[in-house]
């Protein structure tokens, strides 16, 4: 491998890692998530979980890692339920059980918007309380 295409992939690497940090430290906020597996004609299933930006996450079982997902939920700032797809990075376990956590994929821009105000919005009025 020449040294300009091992310090490309390096930069891309630590670029890439920065994003997955940065997504990390996004806060979590409560919400209620309707999901089902992608390409699924099954109805969603509601669980309670938490938003971030770049993902969601919930307690329960069904799915695996690498498994494609479809995802809804309604924020206050919009009129209609935003419609998301990801893939499930890993399943944890933790006291409640195991905890699904998922990252979003081609999510439209005012969709990542929307979520971003909305962490906005949550983060200052726990700030004012």
């Amino acid at each position: 491998m020449s040294g300009k295409i091992g310090t490309a992939m390096a930069e891309r690497n630590n670029s890439m890692s920065d994003k997955a940090e940065d997504r990390r430290d996004s806060p979590r906020i409560p919400m209620r998530l309707k999901l089902r597996r992608a390409g699924s004609s099954a109805d969603f299933e509601e669980r309670d979980g938490d938003l971030s930006l770049g993902g969601c996450a919930w307690n329960g079982e069904g799915l695996e890692a690498g498994a494609q997902v479809e995802a809804r939920f309604k924020l206050p700032i919009l009129p209609d339920e935003v419609e998301a797809k990801g893939e499930v990075l890993h399943v944890t376990q933790g006291p409640q059980g195991p905890t699904v956590h998922v990252r979003f994929a081609d999510m439209p821009v005012e969709a990542e918007l929307a979520i971003a105000r909305h962490l906005d919005d949550m983060r200052l009025a726990s700030e004012q309380h």
